[in-house]
């Protein structure tokens, strides 16, 4: 078993050093993993076989007998893993809140009595839940404050739906003060707002490219953005995930070979990168993508979702994390969900750019404009980031991010954890792997007041089912030292400390293509 450190291929390129730590999973952890997946799917079948004659009640979706001899609507083998491994676990997930999702918030209590299929709510609330899941990465998602206060007195003068397209009679002043001040903040010449995050993604990438393009994605992006370069039409080729040398073979193919059986040249080469990846706590090496897309002539797309807000001396994301132009990044994306405690999406860059998304995108010719209230929270918490409300506190809270993450992510590790991604993500998945252990990590937290979200296949591979903490500069460190005990007390519960390694990343090891460093025992 080794250790492995992702070490970058080019020093020149960054301003310090660029380490990832992800550690090979134990190989006896792997095989009672696979041997947990293989015991459920046995008794899922002997329970489906049971079902389908009736010893067992089956509360899954059903054809009625009169239609039995249609085309099926409900495919049972493909609800399998539904049906007989998440229905065990189900309870872990959408579970009802009744309060602001701030660094502490209330949970609704609720029971089931017929194994996770049904639920009813036993009138308790569960109170003051330490809240690790939440993306409220610089604690804006607030009831009191300037932000409530902003969105309140916006809410009274427009009201809350607009009940328009901007194209029609939806476009409001305050939009058009949003869009500029997003543009602002980015160092960008122009930006336009979507009233959704996922469709910021999926309906703009076909408004960007389409037949006869390349797109070049990272293996983990997001499902929006794959869904929105399978909706453009365009051929779509997948590199490791933050691997320049897959990258750079695939561009270097691409510019050679062209497209195939013609051999024409591509129209266009769009690479496809997150700033943060949202399940590997992993930050791009945006200051090699950019060499390259330079190099190869190639544009690039890069998704800010998580990191917006989150990363930077500034808080202006991952181009302000590397020290990087912004005028190198061909299309920015970003969301107002997270670091703006908000709704919503944007898409920055050059003033064409804009132009033509805004007669030629789908999300912005038919979607309805944005809710004043929304658009208010996040001029107000974009200004405040930047210091124009007169106060330092959104700069405070950016580096109190920076420095909860830090502590949060040295403590697991020097507890045993096994964390995957970089320090400096607030994003921390912390391996579980076994199916078991997913469901009683989350509710044994849960019964000491922390709350957490969990993640297993097919969201994750098979065998690297995980918790995933996301860090709020609104938690206290009181607050984070009390999660980081009752973890370590379930940890220990539950035997999840598999970490046989102390880090010690030397920072004068010289970098290398592709190259990880190994540490024994």
């Amino acid at each position: 078993l080794t250790k492995k450190i992702l070490i970058t291929q080019n020093d020149l390129l960054y301003s310090r050093p660029f380490i990832e730590y992800f550690e090979e999973t134990p190989m006896m952890v792997a095989v009672l993993t696979y041997m947990s997946y293989g015991i459920l799917t046995i008794f899922g079948y002997v329970r489906d076989f049971l079902r389908h004659w009736k010893i067992e009640r089956c509360h899954i979706a059903s054809e009625k007998e009169e239609q039995k001899d249609f085309v099926p609507l409900y495919q049972d083998f493909e609800n399998f893993y539904t049906r007989n491994i998440y229905m065990r676990i189900r309870d872990n997930w959408n579970r009802p809140i009744c309060s602001v999702p701030g660094a502490k918030m209330d949970l609704m209590e609720r029971a089931t009595y017929d194994y996770n299929w049904t639920f009813e709510y036993t009138g308790w609330v569960v109170q003051d839940v330490i809240n690790l899941g939440s993306y409220n990465y610089l604690g804006f998602a607030e009831n009191t404050g300037p932000c409530a206060d902003s969105a309140a007195e916006v809410t009274m003068k427009y009201g809350v739906g607009v009940a328009s397209t901007r194209q029609e009679i939806g476009n409001l002043d305050r939009h058009e003060e949003m869009e500029k001040q997003v543009a602002r903040f980015l160092g960008v010449e122009s930006a336009m707002a979507f009233g959704m995050g996922f469709a910021t993604n999926s309906m703009n990438i076909p408004a960007l490219v389409g037949k006869g393009c390349l797109i070049l994605s990272d293996e983990l992006n997001h499902a929006s953005l794959v869904l929105g370069a399978r909706l453009s039409g365009s051929t779509i080729r997948v590199f490791k995930h933050n691997n320049m040398q897959s990258l750079e073979k695939l561009l270097r193919e691409a510019v050679v070979h062209g497209q195939p059986r013609t051999h024409r040249p591509w129209k266009k080469i769009l690479i496809v990168v997150e700033g943060i990846y949202s399940m590997e706590g992993s930050i791009v090496r945006l200051p090699e993508v950019i060499a390259l897309k330079k190099r190869y002539r190639a544009y690039l797309y890069l998704d800010e979702a998580h990191s917006i807000g989150a990363l930077g001396p500034r808080g202006r994301g991952v181009v302000d994390y590397f020290g990087l132009d912004p005028c190198d990044v061909d299309v920015m994306m970003g969301t107002f969900t997270k670091s703006f405690g908000a709704a919503g999406g944007y898409i920055a860059g050059k003033r064409e750019l804009i132009e033509y998304l805004r007669s030629h995108s789908h999300s912005a010719v038919y979607a309805t404009s944005m809710s004043p209230p929304v658009v208010e929270q996040i001029i107000t918490s974009m200004k405040c980031i930047m210091g124009e409300d007169g106060t330092t506190i959104g700069n405070e809270r950016v580096q109190q991010l920076a420095e909860n993450t830090v502590y949060f992510r040295k403590r697991l590790r020097e507890m045993g954890f096994i964390i995957y991604g970089n320090n400096d993500s607030p994003v921390v998945p912390m391996m579980l792997y076994m199916p078991a252990k997913i469901a009683a990590f989350a509710r044994e937290m849960l019964k000491r007041n922390i709350g957490v979200v969990v993640v297993g296949f097919p969201a994750t591979p098979i065998i690297e089912s995980r918790a995933r903490f996301c860090i709020s500069a609104g938690h206290s460190k009181n607050m984070l030292d009390q999660a980081l005990n009752v973890i370590s007390e379930v940890g220990d519960l539950l035997q999840l400390k598999y970490s046989r390694h102390r880090l010690q990343p030397s920072s004068a090891r010289p970098f290398d293509d592709d190259v990880y460093e190994d540490i024994d025992d």
